[in-house]
């Protein structure tokens, strides 16, 4: 994603306007969402042909699927791409059944905040699009999470990024941001297809694709410009995997059953915690824990930073209890360790007589890590730092004859690790 015109930063920090949602020249050319998946009744009177029906919208839908079709927004979108997406997600049916039960935890959130903004929610499928709902996700273009920030645009969106967190695999915090970058790409556009190409490309490089089309008297639609291949795969992708959520009975896929009610609710946490202790205490695997909480990238969750715990709303309850009941023990197995002269990470773990990976993990760091004099380790609570302070063997004597060479091989090259700063610049997307 490329960097976002200052100008729509601005709007976007002033606070954007509400979204209708649907656009009035939908071009309505798949007969896949041309019927209705909702309820209709007319409105005709005895004696009378009316033309017009009516949705029953209040009428609560028993799962995501019902309530996401009756709030889907965006014009069709027919090209041969769109078939070459549908033909591949219908020839693997259990993948996208797959990938769509992975988001059982996120769907429902992120409906409901497309429904807070007025914005089309089958943009809750964009996440398939970008990270098959996994929130640890990684490109190689160093975007991270559902939505598959890059470090530029998350900052532009006050997502933080330091050694301990990474708000792009923020469930919450990165949603919320993705919403209104897309608000405001649309605001920008006044398209949903070309909003979602500069959500993938960047809007400054749609807006010259646009301007280039209008300078030389072609159309300005998404299928008319050019672009890189990425982008113009992409809203297809989303095009096609809609088309499949509308029916899939037509498509021979069978959705999730993923109902209509809260996978998950916040928690406040006013203190730093182990990752395992909190996973403990909301009585759920760690795994299960860190899917809902991906941002951390140590162990430890630290007491600095603000945002609330995430939990399956049956274990909330629990965690608050047993927090309640955990008063007094502590909550954190982990202190920090100054290391005091420079050396490799095995040598480090050898004098605190703890694991290379133990410590590797913990800190994020290569496995052939040499650190400096003043880098700051997590370790164990329990590792002895006393023999690690002690000063180094003083070397044993030569007694050999060491053969100088009249070109020697140059020195091996190591960096040195430093320790970043721990409090975290504030962090924008991709491209």
């Amino acid at each position: 994603m490329k960097r976002i015109l200052p100008s729509l930063l601005s709007a976007l920090l002033l606070g954007c306007t509400s979204l209708a949602g649907a656009q009035s020249d939908s071009l309505a050319i798949s007969p896949s969402l041309s019927e209705p998946a909702y309820p209709v009744f007319s409105t005709e009177l005895p004696g009378e042909r009316s033309s017009v029906q009516t949705m029953d919208l209040t009428r609560q839908s028993a799962d995501v699927w019902g309530r996401m079709r009756r709030g889907f927004g965006m014009p069709d979108l027919a090209s041969p791409v769109v078939d070459q997406h549908l033909a591949a997600f219908t020839a693997r049916p259990q993948a996208v059944t797959n990938i769509l039960e992975r988001g059982r935890k996120y769907l429902y959130h992120i409906i409901t905040e497309l429904e807070k903004r007025g914005m089309p929610t089958e943009l809750a499928l964009l996440p398939l699009v970008e990270s098959a709902y996994n929130p640890m996700a990684f490109s190689p273009a160093k975007a991270a999470g559902l939505w598959q920030f890059i470090p530029s645009t998350g900052k532009d969106f006050q997502l933080q990024q330091n050694w301990w967190v990474d708000e792009r695999r923020d469930v919450v915090a990165s949603t919320n941001a993705a919403l209104q970058y897309l608000q405001a790409v649309y605001e920008l556009q006044g398209d949903w297809h070309l909003a979602l190409a500069s959500y993938n490309w960047g809007e400054n490089a749609v807006l010259r694709a646009v301007n280039s089309n209008r300078n030389a008297g072609k159309p300005t639609d998404f299928n008319s410009l050019k672009m890189p291949r990425e982008t113009a795969q992409y809203v297809p992708k989303l095009q096609a995997i809609k088309m499949i959520v509308a029916h899939p009975e037509r498509y021979g896929i069978k959705l999730p059953d993923i109902p209509n009610t809260p996978y998950f609710v916040t928690v406040e946490r006013n203190q730093g915690m182990d990752l395992a202790v909190a996973a403990r205490l909301a009585e759920m695997p760690l795994s299960e824990f860190q899917a809902l909480n991906p941002a951390y990238n140590r162990p430890v969750i630290p007491g600095s930073h603000d945002a609330d715990l995430v939990l399956p709303v049956e274990n909330a309850r629990k965690f608050n209890d047993n927090l309640a009941a955990h008063a007094g023990q502590p909550l954190v197995n982990w202190k920090t360790y100054t290391v005091p002269r420079a050396g490799r990470i095995e040598e480090v773990a050898q004098r605190l007589r703890q694991s290379p990976d133990t410590l590797r993990a913990a800190n994020g760091l290569a496995p052939r890590a040499r650190l400096a004099a003043g880098y700051t380790l997590l370790i164990p609570q329990d590792a002895d730092t006393t023999l690690a302070a002690a000063p180094a063997p003083a070397p044993k004597a030569q007694t050999r004859a060491i053969k100088v060479s009249k070109n020697p091989p140059p020195r091996a090259l190591s960096k040195s690790v430093t320790r970043p700063v721990a409090n975290a610049d504030k962090p924008r997307r991709r491209s």
